[in-house]
């Protein structure tokens, strides 16, 4: 029979292996999409769906997601999550046409949305805030974080040495042995509260806008922002989130409580997270595709590139447990965007259209060291402070930001990358894709310049106040829940 501290750690290795599994799924098939492009017949316009549709249902479900995990179960949602990941990801391996891979990637991007919030809101839960949160933390953020890079490199290996299916095979043992060990580690779900219901007008609103939006911004750089569908989609999107605000106000029992936002460190964790992604989740594909485009990479040699920057974030993650104990949240993130910014930086200018992978590797190596320092402590951040009752949704709320953020960056930067290739080819268009990539990657240092900004928000932390004990009575009723900022703020 395992102790008390051994059960901790096996939970907290499961839970990591379920983030692992989560951020290998945003880069592992950049690198095969031109095979897949090849061997099923998409289109130069269709091709980008193969990403999109896993970007737009994960961001659109995140917040029912996380609603789901605080009233219906956190490991019934995990283990939901990771089903439809096994299964999803199974199809889409076998798929012989685009319509099925789209659709499996769009089912990935919903179990990913039930997942993500229920697997950070089990280790909100799990371990008490202060140290012993900080330190699991930083486990869940290296898998979390590396995982981000490893994606690339395992994309590169396996489409080399196995064909582009054995990216979308690679989830289905994966996924099956979290779900096999989810039961015995995690707590059961306790019976939901009488007094809970769920908030389906809320649900509607938030998942549709959200949807509805995401399109909009991933479609607006194919087919141009004026375009009939892009042009309704962020109409109807922003009407229908504009309802859900309304909604939630009225609301006896709401899906995202708007007191919430009341939490100065989950709101600016929100804005943290957006930006996170929108820089440094962009660098990762422009750096994929300078590597093959430019420099004539294969899949295999863009995934051994990626090792060392692998390395960096997991140690980066490491260090930013230890960072966000003794330095608070607040310092840590000034200790670490200034890294990214100066790492950021240091990359884009490297990359001319014959620089070596040497000249880039610097650069790399010192923004993955902010990268994973940063991704430990934003979501600790965004936490603190939030009841245990409404982890789920706080969960949702950040990783909403986070999903946003790369569709936003993504949208922004591609178009100002690819602005300049129209009617180019041969080297000249090599060169135009270089000074693109370049141009994206220095804004992206931009926007971690301004994250440093944003993050002069946090509340300061006195680190000689002891850490206060949280002690989970049943849940109040709907009408004083309150998720404001802690005492003392």
């Amino acid at each position: 029979m395992p102790t008390a501290a051994a059960s901790k750690r096996l939970t907290l290795a499961l839970l990591a292996f379920a983030q692992l599994i989560i951020s290998i799924d945003y880069n592992i098939v950049y690198v095969a999409l031109p095979r897949i492009g090849d061997d099923l017949g998409f289109s130069a316009h269709t091709l980008q769906w193969v990403i999109s549709a896993y970007v737009v249902a994960y961001g659109g479900f995140l917040l029912l997601g996380g609603r789901a995990s605080d009233l219906l179960g956190r490991r019934r949602m995990f283990v939901l999550g990771l089903v439809l990941y096994a299964v999803s990801s199974l199809v889409g391996g076998l798929a012989t046409a685009p319509g099925p891979l789209v659709a499996a990637r769009a089912v990935q991007g919903l179990g990913g949305a039930l997942l993500f919030p229920a697997t950070l809101s089990l280790v909100n839960t799990t371990f008490a805030e202060g140290r012993e949160r900080n330190r699991a933390l930083s486990v869940w953020a290296g898998a979390g974080a590396g995982g981000l890079v490893l994606g690339s490199l395992l994309g590169g290996v396996l489409t080399q040495a196995l064909g582009w299916a054995s990216v979308f095979y690679v989830n289905v043992p994966l996924a099956a042995v979290a779900v096999l060990a989810a039961f015995p580690l995690l707590p059961a779900d306790p019976p939901a509260a009488g007094r809970r219901r769920f908030d389906l007008p809320g649900a509607f609103t938030s998942t549709a806008g959200t949807t509805l939006v995401v399109f909009a911004l991933v479609q607006g750089p194919e087919s141009g922002w004026d375009a009939p569908a892009v042009l309704a989609a962020a109409v109807a999107g922003i009407v229908l989130l504009a309802a859900f605000v309304v909604v939630e106000a009225r609301g006896a029992d709401p899906l995202m409580p708007l007191r919430l936002f009341g939490n100065r460190n989950l709101s600016t964790g929100v804005a943290i997270t957006f930006l996170f992604t929108a820089a440094f989740g962009s660098v990762t594909y422009f750096v994929t595709q300078y590597l093959h485009a430019v420099r004539g990479f294969s899949a295999l040699g863009i995934g051994i590139a990626f090792l060392p920057p692998c390395v960096a974030v997991f140690a980066g993650s490491a260090a930013g447990g230890r960072l966000l104990t003794r330095l608070g949240a607040r310092s840590t993130l000034l200790v670490s965007l200034p890294l990214g910014v100066v790492g950021t930086a240091w990359l884009g200018l490297a990359m001319t259209p014959d620089a070596s992978y040497l000249a880039l590797l610097p650069g790399l190596l010192i923004l993955s060291v902010g990268q994973g320092i940063t991704f430990t402590t934003m979501f600790a951040a965004a936490a603190t402070g939030v009841p245990a009752r409404q982890q789920g949704v706080a969960s949702g709320m950040a990783s909403t930001g986070q999903q946003a953020g790369t569709a936003v960056g993504l949208a922004v930067l591609v178009a100002i990358a690819d602005s300049g290739l129209a009617g180019r080819s041969g080297e000249a268009l090599r060169i135009a894709t270089s000074d693109g990539a370049r141009t994206a990657v220095l804004l992206a240092a931009g926007i971690l310049a301004v994250m440093i900004a944003v993050a002069l928000n946090f509340r300061r932390e006195d680190r000689s106040a002891p850490v206060p004990v949280v002690v989970e009575s049943a849940p109040e009723p709907a009408t004083t829940e309150n998720a404001g900022e802690p005492a003392g703020s």
